[in-house]
């Protein structure tokens, strides 16, 4: 089963004010309509594909907000939660199909022997997660993972070092991140000379 990566680049502070808002202000309240509708989408999207859930992403979303799960492991709560960041942040760039999520391990493996430090490497943080705690998806896809905008530069810096040295498969990754991330580090000085903090860059595979 191969498996899709796209990334998203915004200010994370506005979708976890969003979720945890106790009583929300009329612009919060429309973008919650719209988070709820895509959550519907999904649902809706899911049942055509004949996917089982034991929590709809609409419920989920109305859990996370309400800080209280009703499930200890579902995948429908990282939907939910890419919904919130899909009404705040950038358009998505599309990173590919992947064959198999170890091979970005192998990626790091090389990284590292290369003498890139774990920090900047790729398993730091296309699986690290969401910013809030969400219930395990389980052994299924989606996966969240967030890099701090600021780092993008030095993630780049440190890829287009070793590209040079890598074996081409490696290399073939390595370069296509370095690329978007260069690009990202270049967007976020520009959005912080404007006075915008678009601190996060959001990964998502599905």
């Amino acid at each position: 089963m191969s498996h899709h990566l796209e990334m998203s680049t915004g200010d994370m502070r506005q979708v976890v004010r969003l979720l945890t808002a106790v009583e929300p202000t009329p612009e919060q309240q429309r973008i919650l309509a719209i988070v709820r509708e895509r959550c519907e989408e999904t649902d809706a999207r899911l049942r055509e594909d004949g996917i089982d859930s034991d929590v709809s992403v609409r419920q989920a979303l109305d859990e996370l907000m309400d800080s209280g799960f009703s499930k200890d492991m579902d995948p429908a709560y990282r939907r939910a939660f890419h919904a919130a960041v899909a009404c705040h942040f950038s358009d998505p760039t599309d990173l590919g199909w992947w064959r198999r999520t170890s091979w970005f391990g192998h990626v790091d493996d090389e990284l590292a022997r290369h003498g890139v430090p774990s920090e900047l490497r790729l398993m730091s943080f296309l699986f690290s997660g969401a910013p809030i705690p969400l219930p395990h998806p389980g052994d299924v896809a989606p996966s969240i993972g967030t890099l701090p905008a600021p780092r993008a530069a030095a993630v780049a810096d440190a890829y287009e070092a070793v590209l040079p040295r890598l074996d081409e498969e490696s290399a073939d990754t390595v370069g296509r991140f370095a690329e978007v991330l260069r690009f990202e580090a270049e967007e976020w000085e520009s959005a912080r000379e404007l006075g915008q903090n678009l601190d996060t860059i959001f990964f998502w595979l599905s």
